[in-house]
This record gives C-alpha cells, sequence and structure tokens, in this order.
C-alpha cells in the first residue's frame, strides 16, 4: 500500500556577505535565564534588553539547519534565530527586536508555505521547543505550548483518548495550523482546529519599544481571541501557549483507496464531490489525484469498517480500486500514514481555494488534463471535504469565514531532493507555471482562499482570506499592534480613524 504526502546544506558565512549587519547584543546573546537590564513579563517598564533562550547565530555549526524552513524553494540568512525555552524569552527577544529597529518573523514548525516565518538580516523568534502539555480530562481541556507539532499533539491526547482537529502531516506546528483556521480528517466531526481554541496566551508589543504577555479567552480579550482563531500567525503577536477544548476519540477507521490511472476520476470526483460533503458527520474525507493515480482517505470517528464501508460504497464502487483498512487509536493511525520529510521533495508550490458548488463535468476535465501534465509524481491536486461540524461556529465566533464551502482543494507541485542545494532548479519555471496556468482555469468554479496556504501575488487576498472580517480585523490590529510590528508580505494591517 502506498501512502502519498502533499507535500546540502546552506553556507553560514555566506549571512557576512553584502547586506549583512552586526547589532550590539547578538555576538553577547545571553544563555537562558533573566538577566539584569531584560523586561520582566507583564510589565510596564523595560530597560535595555538581552537574548535569552537557545541563541544560534551565523557562525553556529548549527545555523544552516536552523536557518532552513519545510519548504527548501526559500532560502534565507536571518541574523539570530532565538529558539524560546520559556515566554519570558519570548518577550525578551521581541523586546530586543523593537529596540534595535530589526526585522522580526515567528516560527513554529517552519512550514510557512511562501517562507514568511524567516527572515533575512532579522531575528526569527523560533518557539518550537516550547513543547508544555497539561490535559484536564475532567474538564476536557488541554493546554499546550506553542511548540508542539500535530503529531506531538495527536498523539498526546490520543493517550487519554481526546483529540482535536488537526491537519494531516504531522511535523507541521499545531499552533500555525490552528491559528489559521485549520482542518483534516476529524474536521467534519469537531468543526475547524480554532474553533476548539478557547484561550492563549500571547506576547505583545507595548509601549516604549518594550512587550508584555496578555491572556486571550472569552472573558479577556474576546476580540483577539476572535482574530487568533483564523488570522492568528503573525499578525497580532507571538502565541506562546493554547488552550483548548478537547473531545473524546477512543477508535476510528481509517479507510484508503487507489485507482491506476485517471480513467474513473470523472465519475470517483463526482461521486465525491456530491456524497463527502453531507455524508455522517463523524466522516472526514480527502481525494487526492495524482498523474498515475487516484487516491481516497477516509477517517470515520468511533465507526466500525462495516460502517465505513457502507458511507463510502457509492465511491468505492466504481471500477476496480484497491482497498485497506484499519482500525485503531487515533494517535496509531495518524502516526502510520505519516511520511518521513526526508522522503518529501525539497520544493513545493501550491494554491488554496474553496468551492461552494460541484464542479461540472469541464471542470474535473481541466484537473485530469493538467494533472496528466504534472510536472512530477509528487505534484497533485488535494480536496477535502466541508460541511458538517464546519457549519456551526463556536462561541465567540472566529475569524475563519469559509463555513458554507462544499470542499476546500489545492494543485500542489513537489520537486527537488532535500539537502541537496540547488536541487531541481531546472523543474522550478515549469512547476510554477503549471501551478499559476492550473488555478487560472479553475478560476470559475472556485473563491476565496487559506491563509495557512497563502497565494502569493493574489489580488485582493485580504477578503480572499477573510471575506468580510477583514475590516473587524484592522481593528483589532489597530488595538494590539498599533505600530505594525507584526507585519510580513500579506499580514493584516492596523485601521486608523
Amino acid at each position: 500500500m502506498q501512502d502519498f504526502s502533499r507535500r546540502g546544506l546552506l553556507k553560514a558565512t555566506a549571512v557576512t556577505g553584502a547586506g549583512a549587519v552586526v547589532l550590539p547584543g547578538v555576538a553577547a546573546a545571553e544563555a537562558p535565564g533573566a538577566s539584569a537590564g531584560t523586561q520582566e513579563a507583564g510589565s510596564a517598564t523595560c530597560g535595555p534588553a538581552k537574548l535569552t533562550g537557545r541563541i544560534v547565530r551565523p557562525h553556529d555549526p548549527d545555523y544552516a539547519e536552523a536557518s532552513l524552513g519545510w519548504d527548501e524553494l526559500f532560502v534565507h540568512y536571518p541574523l539570530v534565530i532565538v529558539y524560546a525555552q520559556r515566554t519570558q524569552d519570548v518577550v525578551n527577544a521581541l523586546t530586543w527586536a523593537r529596540q534595535h529597529d530589526v526585522a522580526l518573523r515567528v516560527r513554529s514548525g517552519g512550514h510557512s508555505l511562501e517562507g514568511w516565518s524567516n527572515v533575512d538580516n532579522g531575528i526569527v523568534i523560533d518557539v518550537s521547543e516550547l513543547k508544555s502539555a497539561h490535559i484536564d480530562t475532567a474538564a476536557r481541556t488541554a493546554t499546550v505550548g506553542a511548540g508542539l507539532s500535530q503529531l506531538e499533539a495527536v498523539t498526546t491526547l490520543a493517550k487519554k483518548n481526546l483529540a482535536v482537529t488537526t491537519g494531516t502531516e504531522g511535523t507541521v506546528g499545531l499552533s500555525g495550523a490552528t491559528l489559521g483556521g485549520g482542518f483534516g480528517f476529524l474536521t467534519r466531526y469537531l468543526g475547524m482546529a480554532c474553533d476548539s481554541l478557547i484561550g492563549a496566551e500571547v506576547v505583545v508589543a507595548s509601549d516604549g519599544d518594550c512587550a508584555k504577555v496578555v491572556k486571550a479567552d472569552l472573558k479577556n480579550n474576546s476580540d483577539l481571541l476572535w482574530a487568533l482563531r483564523g488570522a492568528g500567525n503573525g499578525n497580532f503577536g507571538i502565541v506562546t501557549s493554547l488552550t483548548y477544548k478537547v473531545a473524546p476519540l477512543k477508535s476510528v477507521t481509517y479507510v484508503q483507496a487507489t485507482w491506476d490511472g485517471l480513467g474513473d476520476l470523472q465519475r470517483v470526483f463526482d461521486t465525491w464531490q456530491r456524497t463527502a460533503p453531507v455524508a455522517d458527520n463523524r466522516l472526514g474525507t480527502q481525494l487526492e489525484i495524482h498523474r498515475k493515480q487516484i487516491l481516497l482517505f477516509a477517517v470515520l470517528a468511533e465507526g466500525t469498517p462495516a460502517e465505513a464501508k457502507r458511507l463510502l460504497a457509492p465511491i468505492l464502487s466504481i471500477g476496480r480500486p484497491e482497498v485497506s483498512v484499519q482500525v485503531g487509536n487515533w494517535g496509531d493511525v495518524y502516526a502510520g500514514f505519516q511520511i518521513p520529510t526526508a522522503d518529501e521533495p525539497a520544493n513545493w508550490k501550491f494554491f488554496s481555494q474553496f468551492t461552494d458548488k460541484p464542479f461540472p463535468k469541464k471542470a474535473i476535465s481541466v484537473i485530469a488534463s493538467f494533472m496528466r501534465d504534472a510536472p512530477t509524481d509528487d505534484s497533485n491536486f488535494f480536496t477535502q471535504a466541508f460541511g458538517g461540524a464546519v457549519r456551526k461556529s463556536p462561541r465567540g465566533g472566529t475569524a475563519f469565514p469559509h463555513r458554507d464551502a462544499l470542499f476546500y482543494s489545492e494543485p500542489g507541485a513537489g520537486w527537488g531532493t532535500r539537502g541537496e542545494p540547488g536541487s531541481g532548479d531546472e523543474l522550478t519555471p515549469r512547476a510554477q507555471a503549471w501551478i499559476a496556468e492550473f488555478s487560472q482555469a479553475l478560476r470559475p468554479y472556485v473563491h476565496g482562499a487559506y491563509v495557512n496556504v497563502p497565494n502569493i501575488g493574489m489580488q485582493d487576498w485580504e477578503t480572499a482570506y477573510w471575506d468580510g472580517n477583514f475590516d473587524r480585523l484592522r481593528k483589532i490590529k489597530a488595538k494590539y499592534d498599533p505600530r505594525n510590528v507584526f507585519q510580513y508580505e500579506q499580514s493584516v494591517p492596523p485601521a486608523f480613524c
């Protein structure tokens, strides 16, 4: 049974070339621990800041690895990378960046698909080592550090027979996925990942080039909680911990079906889009089209193989798919279908979109045509069924607007070999052109975009990501980050009256 995922070392000395800068405090950045002159979390005033935590500089032996994200298409050379060990390290790093007028980016899992969690000649504040987890089984809540990956979160909760919605790729940061909305196999059962977010600890910019810690929940800074639920990645502050309302989940049935070739695509896709979004809410499905295969993945929460096959019968009855079924604890199943990062292509390009009405025959033909001409076998057209619990917003609402979508989809191109600088360069123009032409051909049948899979160069990206919520987001930005400290290519700008 084959699984498919959607998705040499850099020379550290290159950062000391043209354009590099050296600022006071970097060479002498301290080891973990607050020091004299370092701002205490939540204080109203601050003296000169010093970096704390695990500090990686350009000439350190682990700089090349630390400065490289998951998508190796994007290469940046930050001035310094701070791996926070505690919230205070984040406070210190943000204060330091402001006092030295240095560009900053925030990073967790390193999966920013346009490389926006990294920056040249600036500071990267990395929260990936904040990996605490406190689970209250009686209250069914979990408070976790912002550094947990989705795999770590799923398996940790599953040991207690609990779950929240996550995406399917385990190495992606849980916080990043959640703060952009977050969807996966449990979406139709539990709602979006951000729907389960009931609280967060956030380091924000404060007066006098300082930083402070605030809480966001339904009673404290509830407007910030609303914004974090779908627009929280790098826009308002640095999330250091998240509190979720978790749900009981003892067992799942996992089904994978594979059709050789694309001969059955028209019937498979049409049947899937007309049944999967309106099926039993416990059933979550993803369809992936490759240039030589069609793959269906399905998870039935608290269901049996017989139930799963009955719900999927309209699709599985088409052609002669190879079908496998697995039953078990969600953590074990989730871990079982992960693909090691080393086995994935180095470079990726995606284009995100939502659909409210079933694709007509012509749109499915477009998919078939482009997939037959895909640049690599790893390239694919990925879909995720919506409906079910997605249509219901949680108490307090969310900034995520695409709740009426029938399904989400994206063409994705993957190429090149990891760890080999320049690998796949000859394919890059073709892959990028393929994505651009593919997405353009589907424009009549889709709308909007998903902020976790940003569409670079898209006009009206503000409304594509957040629809009518953008003006409210700008007002919240003006409240918590009026100086626009947190900014990148498609960040929310503050609104001023």
